[in-house]
């Protein structure tokens, strides 16, 4: 068995992912990746040596099964598990909204926190230790407008946060979920181009109602959810199960939007 602690991180080769791995091989850990994008894993293992990162579908429980097992065959132990994969969906009213794209959103958001956490449970249950931390969002916690499969993915994912923490809190496993507000980077860049074409107004004053959403009136930084998960992790985190973290500058609404 690993001396390391070891930690799991979906969606962990690019974006958000990316800086929790980076942050949390920093901490020490022993870090392995599951990414369903083959060219971000491949840079994911020529830039992060002491890592290893592998092409997983979290929405497949057969392969999340698979690669589990072989987290567990090499090291031995699994003492976090970041359920990070996600994607944005599509950005649209609801009667607009393709139900393919409504169950892909869904699939991969939340059924895939589900399939990795079920492979991932019964271990930690066994060691008697572990934490969950859910990377959810701040439209989780009060709905968003155009955005109903990830709200809806999202919401789902506090629920789990909280059944989970009442299951396995007597097995000492913490489960958290972290509620970012708009992260900056390419991801919340789409979302406001296509929320800006949906309305028919400029992508600038799109995004000038979003930094408005927030109480400081900025966009959260990955570093803010990284730092975060290393502390849910760490020795300050040990008392801290079953809640839903604002990393948002407070969110005052997701509701002020331009009037069309």
């Amino acid at each position: 068995m690993s001396d390391q602690p070891v930690a799991i991180v979906t969606g962990g080769a690019a974006g958000i992912g990316l800086g929790i791995a980076s942050a949390l091989i920093a901490e020490g850990y022993d870090v392995f990746v599951l990414d369903n994008d083959l060219h971000h894993v491949d840079d994911y293992n020529a830039s992060h040596p002491l890592s290893r990162a592998r092409f997983c579908d979290v929405s497949d429980a057969s392969a999340v099964a698979t690669e589990i097992d072989g987290v567990l065959h090499v090291v031995g132990r699994i003492d976090l598990l970041v359920n990070n994969a996600g994607i944005s969906g599509p950005t649209a009213p609801v009667e607009a909204v393709d139900p393919s794209e409504w169950q892909k959103t869904l699939d991969v958001g939340l059924t895939g926190a589900f399939n990795v956490t079920r492979s991932v449970a019964p271990i930690m249950k066994a060691q008697s230790s572990g934490a969950i931390i859910n990377i959810a969002s701040n439209a989780g916690l009060m709905g968003c407008p155009n955005r109903s499969p990830y709200v809806a993915a999202k919401w789902g994912l506090i629920g789990l946060t909280k059944t989970w923490a009442m299951e396995l809190g007597s097995f000492n496993i913490r489960v958290n979920a972290l509620c970012p507000a708009s992260v900056r980077g390419s991801r919340i860049d789409g979302v406001i181009e296509s929320d800006a074409l949906a309305r028919g107004v400029t992508p600038e004053a799109v995004r000038e109602v979003y930094q408005r959403q927030s109480s400081l009136r900025t966009f959260t930084r990955a570093e803010d959810i990284s730092a975060t998960v290393c502390y849910l992790a760490g020795p300050g985190g040990q008392r801290i199960s079953g809640q839903s973290i604002g990393i948002d500058g407070h969110t005052e609404t997701l509701t002020n939007w331009l009037e069309s």
